[in-house]
């Protein structure tokens, strides 16, 4: 055999490995990460809430994967990520980093941002999704509220970050009665879904949980299950709380 037929043969035996490997990634769903978001609180008190910086991105994790159309990858698979890697310096998010977790994760789409409380006890989150491969923020959207209504925001939140990064729109159920948004709403930004979050979680409580995970991911367990069973003292049927206490009580 010349050395010309042995590379044509190599060339396609690697065309015939690739070519099912991208056949496979087209059919399969866009992977969403979500990375710690930024306390931009200024001002006494303002430590305060460093908590909901883990506890955030865990409830919006909770409300994207509601849509199975779309991979929605672990907060804590993306914190073993950034602690393994020394990633995150000064506990704050920049892009660049941001890019490169996803790189490091195989995500299309990263989440990014940041919240602030202000002292007539409202919150605001801001939100940036970052398309890695091309770097470009690709979708940016913001959602105010009552800080008491936390869950529901970070609700809207979900829908419309699904919407304006054109991720496939849910799974709708048989029965289900709630109408599917026009294109001209989906244009305006309205969710693709109504929010699924039903809890009522005061402020002070969602702290506590983001908390808890931050002593999670620091390996301070006995912190971790004193504060997650204080989040369970007020919301017994929260199931988060409950599977994170679990995976300590557990082992």
């Amino acid at each position: 055999m010349t050395r010309m037929s042995r590379f044509a043969l190599l060339a396609a035996a690697a065309v015939g490995l690739v070519a099912p490997l991208f056949a496979v990634q087209a059919q399969g769903k866009p992977t969403v990460a979500i990375i710690q978001f930024n306390n931009n609180a200024f001002g006494p008190g303002a430590k305060d809430y460093d908590g909901l910086a883990k506890g955030i991105p865990d409830f919006l994790v909770t409300e994207m994967s509601g849509n199975k159309n779309v991979r929605v990858i672990e907060r804590e698979q993306v914190q073993k990520l950034v602690d393994e890697q020394s990633l995150v310096k000064g506990g704050l998010i920049d892009k660049e980093t941001t890019i490169k977790i996803g790189k490091l994760l195989g995500a299309q789409h990263m989440i990014m941002g940041g919240f602030m409380k202000d002292p007539k006890d409202n919150i605001r989150i801001d939100a940036r999704a970052v398309n890695v491969e091309t770097g470009e923020i690709e979708y940016t959207e913001r959602v105010d509220d009552k800080a008491d209504n936390i869950m529901t925001a970070v609700a809207n939140l979900a829908g419309k970050l699904n919407t304006g990064m054109h991720l496939p729109a849910p799974v709708r159920r048989t029965g289900d009665a709630t109408p599917a948004p026009s294109p001209a709403a989906q244009q305006a930004g309205t969710p693709a879904a109504a929010p699924t979050a039903t809890t009522k979680m005061p402020m002070r409580v969602a702290v506590l949980y983001g908390k808890a995970l931050d002593q999670k991911d620091k390996g301070n367990k006995s912190a971790a299950v004193e504060l997650f069973s204080a989040v369970l003292k007020e919301f017994p049927n929260y199931e988060p709380a409950q599977r994170e206490k679990n995976s300590l009580t557990n082992k």
